[in-house]
């Protein structure tokens, strides 16, 4: 009695979430906002990848430094010592000082992250040099703002808050999609797989892989929908976020143009019928098809226009593509757990459990679209689960001269595709009349639940990390370093947030919900106005 109980208060609580379009989005917004943030406050700050290049790279685009002489900077990789192309930039001296990684903590996860230099402010322009001076300006532009009207940690902080605002609003874009499917559990549970915590960790520091990752979730969640959920009353605004999702998947990287490929020709494998036909006719489609390729020529114009020069000394023994094929195939596993989570320099796991989980998950929407789905949709799911597992061989083997350089997370932008195609054919699947229905409600429960829970042990871990060290008090007592505002309300902040995503996935499917239907009728002529009820939406 007490399950039932709070199944329906889930579902009530989620039918009034996802009533219209704007009360959705701004609710799963605030969600992956505070989510976003709560990484952004809680992660000391170049305690993420590479961020000390990105932080210099915005400052620089932001006071109009597009680019910069080459510098070559002299540096040790795993005992190697190389030379590295990097940009000059003019800004002022404290950029100069930020460190490349912290040293006294970074790969050591018993050491709290109090060792640490301060970050100075203000001081003479100086010249500072970042790695990413190459990259595209787009997204450094955007991020780079807030450095113009603050500076020191203040400046670091908004620029981070500022890459959060964009991928939670990319993010709360797809899950209104997702929520405008007629059977709309399945692909809910789907997005909420691929929001992993290393999507929400990445959305939230300074870094390209953050808007890419939450785009590439915003890229598949459209295609889909235009392809496989075809709805003329929709199409217009499902074209709209697939094309800004392009837009800012492609100009962030080149490689955009390939995760954007990669999802059109899945869609396009298991298209329902009818769909291309009215989909051709739209002008909004060649409208958007026009501005991608613009945003295309582009990104290919500036990475070709900007070549990498750097000299990498190989160890004897990465001496072919062969071996550089082979050793990204023998890092596999580790390219997948960091895609779900692996945190700070890739020198911070997760709980064990929380590769289990999220594995599990993912692994049951993939058995059961392979086993009760088309075949033609099983061939789609097996496509882009080869891909995941082919691509990093084939892309170290293309570049060995860089060295073993790939990382789970350059992946990420095609790999959400996997959890959102299973989620998408399974609606459908749960559409035809043939066969038994699934019980989404209790399959979604088992699947999302688990998933927010063990999100939540994802982030206390790597707080916990940096507050008293790995083999610190696990309660964070006599705490050695703190983030603004305290360990405990960006805890409490995110363990909220983690429990409300999960809230749209248990709404009623509008099959369900008998008034709904009844108006879906009276309301249709009506869909065209701002924000119409999802329930009215067939």
């Amino acid at each position: 009695m007490r399950r039932s109980r709070l199944a329906a208060g889930l579902t009530g609580l989620a039918d009034r979430a996802v009533r219209t379009r704007r009360r959705l989005w701004l609710c799963s917004f605030a969600v992956f906002m505070a989510l976003a943030g709560a990484w952004a406050m809680a992660t000391p700050l170049g305690a993420s990848p590479d961020e000390h290049a990105h932080f210099i790279r915005a400052a620089a685009v932001a006071r109009g430094q597009l680019g910069g002489p080459e510098v070559m900077i002299k540096h040790s990789v795993a005992g190697v010592d190389s030379e590295f192309s990097e940009t000059g930039v003019q800004l002022p001296a404290w950029y100069a000082q930020l460190p490349t990684e912290h040293e006294c903590y970074s790969w050591k996860t018993s050491v709290p992250a109090n060792c640490a230099p301060k970050i100075g402010s203000g001081g003479p322009t100086v010249q500072a040099t970042t790695a990413a001076g190459r990259y595209h300006p787009a997204y450094y532009l955007y991020v780079g703002l807030p450095s113009l009207v603050t500076d020191g940690p203040t400046a670091l902080y908004l620029m981070r808050l500022a890459s959060a605002v964009l991928c939670a609003a990319l993010l709360a874009s797809a899950v209104v999609t997702a929520a405008e499917w007629r059977n709309r559990r399945p692909v809910m549970t789907g997005l909420l797989v691929a929001a992993t915590p290393t999507a929400l960790f990445l959305a939230g520091m300074v870094n390209p892989s953050g808007g890419e990752i939450a785009a590439g979730i915003l890229v598949w969640s459209a295609m889909l929908a235009v392809l496989r959920s075809p709805d003329p009353l929709l199409l217009n605004r499902r074209l709209a976020r697939l094309g800004i999702g392009g837009l800012v998947l492609i100009d962030i990287r080149p490689l955009g143009l390939l995760w954007f490929a990669g999802a059109a020709v899945v869609g396009l494998l298991g298209h329902r019928r009818g769909a291309l036909r009215p989909l051709l006719r739209r002008k909004a489609l060649w409208a958007w098809t026009v501005l991608l390729g613009i945003a295309s020529a582009g990104a290919l114009l500036w990475s070709r226009s900007h070549p990498d020069h750097s000299v990498i000394t190989l160890p004897d023994w990465y001496n072919s593509p062969s071996v550089a094929a082979k050793v990204a195939f023998d890092n596999s596993m580790d390219y997948i757990h960091q895609m779900i989570g692996w945190f700070g320099w890739l020198d911070t796991k997760p709980p064990a459990v929380t590769w289990v989980v999220w594995t599990v998950a993912a692994g049951l929407l993939a058995v059961l679209t392979v086993v009760l789905c088309r075949r033609r949709d099983s061939l789609a799911v097996s496509l882009v689960a080869v891909g995941i597992v082919l691509v990093p061989p084939a892309a170290q083997a293309a570049q060995y001269h860089l060295g073993p350089v790939w990382q789970g997370r350059y992946l990420m932008p095609f790999a959400v595709g996997l959890p959102l195609l299973c989620g998408a054919v399974l609606a459908d699947r749960a559409a035809s009349s043939g066969g038994p229905a699934l019980p989404w409600r209790r399959i979604t429960a088992t699947v999302v639940i688990p998933l927010a829970l063990v999100n939540v042990a994802a982030f206390y871990w790597t707080l916990h990390r940096f507050v008293v060290g790995a083999t610190g008090s696990l309660v964070n007592r006599h705490a050695h370093w703190l983030p603004p505002g305290g360990w405990v309300v960006w805890t409490a902040l995110y363990a909220a947030a983690a429990l409300l995503l999960v809230v749209p996935a248990f709404a009623s499917d509008r099959g369900e919900d008998p008034a709904a239907a009844g108006r879906g009728g009276r309301r249709r002529h009506r869909l065209r106005a701002a924000d119409p009820p999802l329930a009215a939406v067939d």
